[in-house]
């Protein structure tokens, strides 16, 4: 099986900048894309941005152009650097990777909290 383990979360301000890492324990061949999602209080969980293997990349429109996800192969980790954080933000972050022959987002991190606020 595959596990992740993530590292990063905090109390930062608005404006200001977090960088959140993934790294997938196990038997890390069973992972394709890699990736992060959050979940605020009392919304549903929602993707943030991904990665393929080959690197192509998917990000929800709320935070294009202020966090970048970078993924690197050999160390099976993949961050996420958070620029310009607003209020909106704030919530439960989630590492995932989607098992490579079901196409499911089926591992999942333990979440790290992500608060913006003055």
């Amino acid at each position: 099986q595959v596990q992740l383990v993530e590292s990063g979360g905090g109390l930062v301000q608005p404006g200001g900048s977090l960088r959140l890492s993934c790294a997938a324990t196990g038997n890390s061949g069973l992972i394709n894309t890699m990736g992060w999602y959050r979940q605020a209080p009392g919304k549903e969980r929602e993707l943030v941005a991904k990665s393929t293997r080959v690197y192509s990349t998917t990000y929800a429109e709320f935070v294009k152009g202020r966090f970048t996800i970078s993924r690197d192969n050999a160390k099976n980790t993949v961050d996420l650097q958070m620029n310009s954080l607003e209020p909106e933000d704030t919530a439960v972050y989630y590492c995932n990777a989607e098992n490579r022959w079901t196409g499911r987002p089926e591992y999942w991190g333990q979440g790290t909290q992500v608060t913006v606020s003055s």
